[in-house]
């Protein structure tokens, strides 16, 4: 990274909102980012795609980076990085390619699989297209997770237990995703590993999450005390290793760049089961990457420069 690198110089056009499941997280991420580079000394244009006259600005506008704090689709999925690649603007995290590979969990755990990452058995099913209740049970078994394909903080997310509640939930999470992933249960710790970097990632602490919950769903995430964040994580040092390990091997596998966020699970036998990885992880007051970047010497305002440094470098 460049040290003759002037915040002060740079205009920021920041993009918070959409119009994804995930608007309300998205705007709270933007006003934690939005305080935080203007602390660093960043001049900053807050602008909201799911405004017509918005995505004029960012056309017409002088502006020298975008940072995006867009969640879920049309934000996270590719399609704002292909609009601003366009429109030759640089922006934080991952390309078009990556960004649509990460969100898409069925296709994501192909790349897991390729690089030796450990990832909880898994059937795919299609919305309109019969399936046997027995058959899924017999490959993840009675006890598992269904999941929206294409959604994140946890929307549309069940741990079930059983035929009837296997079949209530695959018609809930239908109506959020034509795609379905129903996985094995894995029991055990739930940690989180933030990654920064483009050629030469390197993991932050790990963060280890006591929901108040049963699971690290989506009011645990984002409710004021829903969860606990013990940072770095109660682990033994080969086992950190070998999970931040994982996580640089997960960015480089989606072809990451700049930052991103795995989600694992390490069970009873000490295997890290990868879930799947973020491209755009939250900045909320809650969020985990402030919270990672703290415990390893980087101030908020420290990783948005740094994240603005990555976009920079790789445009």
């Amino acid at each position: 990274m460049s040290e003759s690198f002037e915040p002060t110089q740079c205009r920021v056009a920041l993009l918070s909102g959409g119009t994804s499941g995930e608007r309300e997280i998205s705007l709270a991420s933007g006003k934690g980012a939005l305080n935080a580079l203007i602390e660093a000394g960043f001049q900053v244009t807050p602008l909201d795609p799911a405004v017509k006259d918005d995505l004029k600005a960012l056309i017409d506008g002088d502006f020298d980076v975008a940072f995006l704090c867009l969640h879920g689709r049309k934000g996270e999925d590719g399609a704002i990085q292909g609009f601003l690649e366009m429109i030759d603007l640089p922006y934080i995290g991952s390309n078009v390619w990556s960004s649509a590979l990460a969100i898409d969990k069925v296709k994501a755990k192909m790349f897991y699989e390729v690089a030796g990452i450990p990832t909880p058995q898994s059937i795919t099913l299609k919305k309109g297209e019969s399936f046997d209740v027995e058959e899924i049970i017999g490959t993840v078994g009675d006890r598992c997770v269904i999941k929206p394909a294409t959604e994140g903080s946890s929307l549309g997310v069940f741990i079930v237990e059983g035929r009837q509640e296997i079949e209530s939930a695959l018609k809930e999470v239908f109506s959020y995703d034509t795609l379905a992933l129903v996985e094995t249960y894995v029991k055990g710790t739930e940690l989180t590993v933030v990654v920064i970097g483009n050629d030469n990632p390197r993991a932050l602490p790990i963060i280890e999450i006591v929901p108040k919950s049963d699971s690290y769903d989506f009011e645990s995430k984002y409710a004021p005390g829903g969860s606990e964040h013990i940072c770095p994580a109660r682990l033994s040092d080969t086992v950190t290793a070998e999970i931040q390990e994982l996580a640089e091997r997960a960015h480089k596998a989606l072809e990451c760049s700049g930052v991103s966020r795995s989600d694992f699970i390490l069970d009873e036998e000490g295997t890290s089961w990868i879930l799947e990885t973020n491209t755009i992880p939250g900045m909320t007051g809650t969020s985990l990457l402030p919270d990672a970047a703290r415990a390893a010497g980087m101030s908020f305002p420290e990783l948005c420069t740094f994240l603005i440094q990555c976009a920079l470098e790789k445009d």
